[in-house]
């Protein structure tokens, strides 16, 4: 029995589940700035998936990689529902904006 496709798709949703909270996270702590971090780990897990031979945990990494150029994505989304009052604004963001000239 060959349990690929399960696996797979446990990771795709943990990858999920998991990626949600960090992008809330990455946006509230650093705003949609921190994109380019999220593009590296993309591409970082794009190049080690690809020099991997076995199927599953090439295709993990690649799901993964795939999640984080997803949540580019989602890091404008969140901009905008922190911006619809959705989710908290940073405060602390707020302020070093106001300092700045």
């Amino acid at each position: 029995m060959y349990l690929h496709g399960v696996i797979l798709g446990l990771v795709s949703f943990l990858t999920i589940g998991i990626f949600h909270p960090i992008v809330i996270k990455a946006e509230y702590h650093f705003s949609e700035k921190i994109w380019p971090v999220f593009a590296l780990a993309g591409i970082v897990c794009m190049v080690i998936s690809c020099s991997i031979k076995e199927v599953v945990p090439s295709a993990v990494v690649g799901v993964i990689g795939f999640s984080c150029f997803w949540s580019i994505v989602e890091l404008k989304q969140q901009t905008k529902r922190v911006e619809r009052g959705w989710f908290p604004n940073n405060p602390d963001r707020d302020r070093k904006k106001q300092r700045q000239p």
